[in-house]
């Protein structure tokens, strides 16, 4: 990214006048500011450090390693950490995370003005629905920022994706990047954990998206009731501005909770759906190759037909649709655009080695997830077998794993249970709490710890006409286990398992 600089002074005035603090201000002399960081381990000569409570550790206790790391300055949430700062200049700030974007606008010359910005938030589809939406605004001339689980990616360059919504002062760099190189939109997916814990103060969402939203993240949010509250507050403009449009899955059962919130605040609402909605898609065909539906808007009817497979993701295409039109693409351009659209990494992959079955990679982790994805996998089967690999990660809700068993088991013939991201925790017991929903469903299945030897196994039992679905991991690279990650990504397992076979032809994400 490129270097900047500003001075304390520029910044401290910004996040003071704004959080009504300048009283607890103590300068030592404007100094230059070359930098905004969180992290004491990122502190380089020059930079200011933001010190906040968090949900894990408390920033304040690096205080001293960030000013001996070269700090030039000191925001904090704590006035004990205040008090004891006297070598540089410090201000006082009633919420952490929120001074961080207050400072990191100010650096980094206020891009959250000059770009539009696009929020999706949901347990499921996501991801798909960023890229769809991005593919499209792109279609239609824009040039984007696009931030979510898969990846980050400014204009046409990639970068790693540590989270799938970043800090403030991260999302604040990409988009100041974004604006150098001529992009006017955001688009980034929004999870309940960011929302919760404010990552995304600063930003005001012009446009936001509701997917869904099902059962997860129970070991951080405690409730159904305190999830929903979180994905609400993309919506209600409680604690961030509240958007001009909010795009709303009508087919979900807290749709009408998410227009309230929505309407209250003042937002438009569209809503898309199957059945209902301002965007729907009527007389579905699926086809082993996408969709064609009729697609009805607010600008008329169309007939069109989507390179995407499955339900699900004529529901995330409706969505992206909705959003783009909302953020003013033409909607020739979003019609013409269609049929060029690509299947999303991790998402429905297909890994073809020019064997008589097809292998699927897919990122599902819930039993919703799970409930979705497998009657479009059986719909390809075409009179074969549909045979599930997936396991459950661990130091996560465990509640929902006897639930994946029984959705695996209930959508499947042949059911490989095995481990996914086991974490801190002991991969058997993982699968041990998986089983009960499993054997309730009398399906055959098979438990094996080892991924990788699970993949091959799985593809060995296939037949001609069989799919083979590989669930939970989809795009990611690695694999977290109580020693720590190791590189694994399951296509690759697979395909390597596929030419362990004899089938060795083709690429791993061609199109069904």
């Amino acid at each position: 990214m490129g270097q900047r600089s500003t001075t304390w002074g520029r910044i401290a005035a910004e996040v003071a006048a704004l959080d009504r603090r300048d009283v607890n201000r103590r300068d030592s002399g404007d100094v230059e500011i070359c930098g905004v960081e969180y992290d004491s381990r990122r502190v380089r000569p020059g930079a200011l450090f933001v010190a906040m409570r968090g949900g894990v550790t408390d920033g304040n206790r690096y205080i001293r390693a960030a000013v001996e790391a070269g700090a030039a300055a000191v925001m904090t949430d704590s006035r004990e950490a205040f008090a004891e700062l006297t070598a540089v200049p410090a201000l006082l700030v009633e919420h952490g995370r929120v001074a961080l974007a207050e400072a990191s606008t100010a650096f980094f010359g206020h891009p959250e003005r000059q770009m539009r910005a696009t929020g999706i938030t949901g347990t499921n589809g996501k991801t798909t629905t960023a890229f769809l939406t991005d593919a499209l605004l792109r279609a239609g001339g824009r040039q984007t920022v696009m931030i979510g689980t898969i990846e980050y990616r400014v204009a046409e360059e990639v970068f790693a994706s540590p989270h799938t919504t970043p800090e403030s002062r991260d999302m604040l760099e990409l988009m100041a990047e974004g604006v150098s190189r001529g992009a006017s939109e955001l688009v980034s997916e929004v999870s309940s954990h960011a929302l919760d814990q404010g990552r995304v103060a600063g930003i005001p969402f012009d446009v936001a998206v509701f997917t869904n939203l099902t059962q997860d993240h129970l070991d951080y949010h405690g409730t159904m009731e305190a999830y929903l509250a979180a994905k609400l507050l993309l919506f209600d403009g409680t604690r961030f501005a509240a958007p001009r449009v909010a795009v709303v899955n009508a087919d979900d059962g807290h749709a009408p909770a998410v227009v309230s919130a929505a309407t209250r605040a003042g937002a438009q609402v569209f809503l898309y759906g199957r059945e209902a909605g301002d965007w729907r898609a009527e007389a579905i065909e699926f086809l082993p190759t996408g969709a064609r539906f009729a697609l009805q808007t607010p600008f008329g009817t169309e007939r069109v037909e989507s390179p995407l497979v499955g339900e699900v993701n004529v529901l995330n295409l409706l969505a992206a649709l909705a959003a783009a039109s909302a953020r003013g693409v033409d909607f020739g351009a979003l019609l013409a655009a269609i049929p060029h659209l690509r299947p999303v990494p991790g998402r429905f992959e297909p890994v073809h080695c020019g064997q008589p079955f097809t292998v699927l990679v897919d990122y599902a982790h819930t039993d919703d997830a799970l409930r979705n994805l497998l009657p479009i996998a059986r719909r390809l089967a075409s009179g074969g077998r549909v045979l599930t690999l997936f396991g459950c990660g661990g130091d996560r809700d465990r509640t929902k794993r006897p639930r994946m068993g029984r959705a695996a088991g209930e959508g499947s013939d042949w059911v490989m249970v095995t481990s996914d991201n086991p974490r801190s925790e002991d991969p058997v017991a993982i699968l041990s709490e998986i089983l009960p929903g499993l054997e309730a469903t009398g399906t055959p299945f098979v438990v094996e710890p080892d991924r990788a030897r699970a993949i091959a196994l799985a593809v060995a039992e296939a037949r001609p006409g069989d799919v083979v679905v590989i669930a939970g991991k989809g795009h990611e690279k690695k694999q977290i286990l109580h020693e720590g990650a190791i590189a694994f990504d399951d296509v690759e397992v697979a395909r390597s398992a596929l030419g362990g076979l004899g089938w060795r032809s083709g690429n791993a994400g061609d199109e069904l």
